[in-house]
C-alpha cells in the first residue's frame, strides 16, 4: 500500500440489515477511488458479515454497546485511531455520540447527516431530503457522493445503486453444515421468524407452519434461522409441522454459520428483518413479508427478492405492537399469496437464459 492510498473509516450501523445495505456504499466507493482502504468500526458481531464483504479492509470492534456514551472511553478511541491517518470518516447512524470519536480521531473530514445537530463534530455535514432518499440504502449510498452530487437524479435510481453482495467460502460452508449434521441432498427453504423490532413484524408461526408443510410435501427440506430470542416462535413452527424434515437451528449458530447454512438455500421467507436483508445478499430467492413496516422503505435487495404486503389501511404503522389489537395485516396474511410469490420468483431464477 502506498502512502498516496486514500483511507476511509466508516462508523456502522448498529443493526444486521442496516449493516448488509451498508456495503451498497462500500461498493460505491470501491468504484470511485479502486484503491481506497475502506476500515468499518461496528459492534463486535459485525465482524461475520464484514469478513463476507471483500471491499472492506479491516474490521475495528466497537466495545461500547447501543446507547452507551462512556466519553472517556470515546475519547480514547479516538485517539488511538490516529495512528491509522484516515483522510475520511463516513457516519451512517445519526446519534450526536458516534460522532465523538471520529471528532477526537482528528480525522480531516467527517461525513455524515445533520442528525443529532452535530454541527462542529461534522465538517461535511450534509442535510437528508427524505422526499428523494426515501429508502435506508439510498442514504447509506448517497454519502459516498460529494455533498453537491448525493441528489442527482440519475444516482437516486435504485438501477443505479450497486446489490449488496456477501461472499462465503466453500470450506466454511462444508464446516457449517458438518457441524449441524445437514446435507444438500434436498433442496432447503430457510425461514426467518423472528423480528428484533417487535411482534407487530411477525407473520404467525401456524402461517410458517402451512407453508413449510407444503414445501415438504414437494420434497423439500425446512430450515429455521433466528437468534435465541427467536427459538420460542421457531420452536412452535417447528410443532406445528411435525416432520424431520424441518430443522430448528435458532439460537444455536453464530452469525457467520448463519450466513454461510443460508447461502446453500434455494428459498427464504422472512419477516422484515436482519437475516432477510442477509439472504437476499446471498443471491437466494426471498420473500418478505411486511406487516407493521413499510416495503418500500426497507425492502431485500436485487432481483430475485420480492415483498409481500396486505397494505392495509392501518400499514404501515411501524409500531412494535398493533395499536388496534388485531394485527390483521399479518393474521390476513395467507400462506398461499406468499407461496405463490415464492415459487414465481423460484420459476424465474431458475428459467434458462436466452441465447438471442
Amino acid at each position: 500500500m502506498t502512502r498516496s492510498t486514500r483511507k476511509i473509516l466508516v462508523i456502522g450501523p448498529s443493526w444486521v440489515g442496516d449493516m448488509v445495505m451498508a456495503q451498497t456504499l462500500f461498493m460505491l466507493l470501491k468504484q470511485h477511488q479502486p484503491e481506497v482502504q475502506i476500515d468499518v468500526m461496528a459492534l463486535g458481531w459485525s465482524g461475520a458479515l464484514l469478513a463476507r464483504m471483500p471491499e472492506v479492509t479491516r474490521f475495528i470492534d466497537m466495545p461500547l454497546g447501543h446507547g452507551a456514551l462512556q466519553l472517556k472511553l470515546r475519547y480514547q478511541l479516538g485517539r488511538d485511531l490516529r495512528q491509522y491517518a484516515y483522510d475520511q470518516c463516513i457516519l451512517l447512524p445519526n446519534s450526536l455520540k458516534s460522532a465523538l470519536i471520529p471528532f477526537w480521531a482528528k480525522i480531516p473530514q467527517r461525513t455524515g447527516y445533520t442528525g443529532e445537530l452535530r454541527y462542529g463534530l461534522l465538517n461535511d455535514i450534509r442535510t437528508l431530503d427524505k422526499s428523494l432518499l426515501t429508502m435506508t440504502v439510498q442514504r447509506f449510498a448517497a454519502l459516498a457522493y460529494a455533498a453537491e452530487d448525493m441528489y442527482q437524479a440519475s444516482y437516486r435510481s435504485l438501477e443505479a445503486i450497486p446489490v449488496p453482495e456477501l461472499k462465503v467460502m466453500p470450506e466454511q460452508v462444508d464446516k457449517a453444515l458438518s457441524k449441524f449434521q445437514l446435507t444438500r441432498n434436498r433442496p432447503v427453504l430457510s425461514l426467518c421468524p423472528g423480528a428484533e423490532y417487535g411482534p407487530a413484524k411477525q407473520w404467525p408461526a401456524r402461517h410458517y407452519a402451512r407453508l413449510a408443510s407444503d414445501k415438504i410435501q414437494q420434497g423439500w427440506q425446512v430450515w429455521i434461522f433466528g437468534s435465541q430470542k427467536d427459538q420460542s416462535i421457531s420452536n412452535e413452527i417447528l410443532t406445528l409441522i411435525n416432520d424431520p424434515a424441518a430443522i430448528n437451528l435458532s439460537g444455536n449458530t453464530e452469525l457467520a454459520e448463519a450466513i454461510d447454512l443460508m447461502s446453500v438455500s434455494q428459498m427464504v421467507v422472512s419477516n422484515d428483518s436482519g437475516l432477510m436483508h442477509m439472504a437476499a445478499a446471498l443471491g437466494v430467492a426471498v420473500v418478505g413479508v411486511y406487516g407493521s413496516s413499510d416495503p418500500n422503505f426497507t425492502p431485500p435487495l436485487g432481483n430475485n427478492s420480492r415483498t409481500v404486503s396486505l397494505n392495509l389501511d392501518c400499514s404501515p404503522c411501524f409500531k412494535r405492537t398493533c395499536p388496534l389489537g388485531h394485527t390483521d395485516c399479518l393474521e390476513k396474511l395467507q400462506p398461499e399469496s406468499v407461496l405463490d410469490v415464492l415459487e414465481q420468483l423460484h420459476h424465474q431464477s431458475s428459467a434458462p437464459v436466452s441465447s438471442s
